[in-house]
């Protein structure tokens, strides 16, 4: 079994190079099937979610060229409409092929996704949108038919901003005959990410007050395009710093895409240091218990929401998480407790009243954050940290462990836990 062996502890300190982020370079990836002619993606992560989609492309028809960070994604073949069950049982991303599939072929047959349990997360929001389009979809035992002759610009109003069906239906209009409005829309930096790439293939979208306007056209063109830097990686790794009591420096990453996160930490004493592209954080003694919830960007990340936890698991005071995106995302909360975090759901709302420390045990990774909230906990901790389940903690994070010991960190990777 493999896993992650951690001797908490240690203060971290230093600068952390931050990898392109994986939520931009997914829905990316997957837009190359809008075009005919290469597609080139720079800072792309060195993740099993990105080989993940990678493969899903190149099962489809795609011809795919990996160096490096840089991927080169051209046509191959005949495309085909059929999205291989095994990847997009895997993880939910590669449910994102289904509109781009349609809008080139007229015709997809995609299986509904997999990836981490933490929540309902439908699909509804992407059919109902691709309905709105024109697409009749045919829902069978495990996989979704949809197809059109050629999709129509039409008008979509989310309930909430999903990520997943704005970046689903904004590619999907992109090859609609006429103009398509999304109300309600996301406008995460990862969205407006694609939205970048999109552009600089051809597609006219233009953005405003939640709602996206995309005018279609026959046909988009090949790009060249780097990602945004990861700023949950980012995230992660300024929390390793302050749960430590260090101070650790990031770089590249974009500021204003963590202002939420970065005015909630600065809330808990921790000093911050921003330039244009870094950001440095410092720990204190015994940071400040904070209350705060999750909401859609700008809000307070979802994702960020068990990182946090951990941290806050050693502050002083009682600290409040409402976790109002991902219902289930909890999961994680049992092993922090066992590592004698003081923890208290209610519903979707965590009471988290700050201990002295916390103590190593061996504990398993749930999904991508929480198995990061949990190395955190462990680089924290007096004594040694087991983690195992490491396949939801590489989805997520790349090169965790060699970046955390450039910074201090006496963690390894071992095939026996023993």
């Amino acid at each position: 079994m493999k896993s992650l062996v951690i001797e908490g502890g240690e203060p971290l300190s230093g600068s952390v190079p931050i990898s392109g982020a994986k939520n931009a370079a997914l829905p990316s990836c997957i837009a190359s099937l809008l075009t005919e002619e290469p597609i080139v993606l720079h800072s792309v992560p060195q993740l099993r979610d990105v080989s993940t989609i990678l493969y899903t492309l190149g099962a489809l028809g795609k011809r795919v060229v990996r160096h490096d960070t840089s991927v080169s994604i051209a046509t191959g073949g005949t495309l085909i409409p059929e999205a291989n069950a095994y990847s997009v049982g895997q993880m939910r991303a590669s449910f994102l092929v289904l509109g781009p599939l349609v809008a080139r072929l007229g015709r997809a047959v995609v299986p509904l996704p997999g990836g981490c349990a933490i929540g309902a997360r439908p699909v509804d929001l992407h059919l109902e949108g691709l309905r709105a389009l024109g697409a009749r979809v045919e829902e069978r035992v495990g996989v979704v038919v949809v197809s059109a002759d050629r999709l129509i610009g039409g008008t979509i109003r989310f309930p909430f901003p999903s990520v997943g069906a704005t970046e689903q239906i904004i590619m999907a209009a992109c090859l609609a005959q006429g103009k398509t409005v999304i109300h309600n829309a996301a406008t995460e930096p990862e969205v407006m990410d694609l939205i970048d790439l999109l552009s600089k293939m051809g597609a006219e979208i233009s953005v405003g007050n939640r709602r996206i306007h995309v005018t279609g056209k026959r046909s988009l063109g090949g790009a060249e395009h780097t990602l945004i830097p990861d700023r949950m990686e980012a995230a992660t790794l300024l929390l390793a710093g302050a749960i430590t009591r260090g101070s650790v420096s990031v770089s590249p990453v974009c500021p204003e895409h963590l202002d939420a996160f970065l005015e909630s930490l600065r809330s808990t004493g921790v000093k911050l240091e921003v330039g244009e592209t870094s950001i440095t954080a410092t720990g204190i003694a015994r940071p400040i218990a904070v209350s705060l919830e999750t909401s859609p960007y700008p809000g307070f990340p979802t994702d960020l929401h068990p990182p946090m936890s951990a941290f806050l698991s050693t502050a002083a005071g009682t600290s409040a998480i409402v976790e109002s995106v991902f219902e289930r995302r909890f999961a994680y909360t049992s092993a922090l407790s066992k590592m004698g975090a003081h923890i208290v759901q209610d519903g979707t709302s965590l009471m988290i009243q700050g201990v002295d420390e916390l103590i190593g045990q061996q504990v398993e990774a749930p999904d991508i954050r929480g198995g990061a909230a949990l190395v955190l906990a462990g680089l924290a901790a007096r004594g040694r940290t087991i983690i195992t389940g490491l396949d939801h903690i590489d989805r997520g994070h790349a090169n965790l462990e060699t970046k955390l010991r450039s910074i201090g960190a006496r963690i390894e990777r071992r095939e026996d836990s023993a």
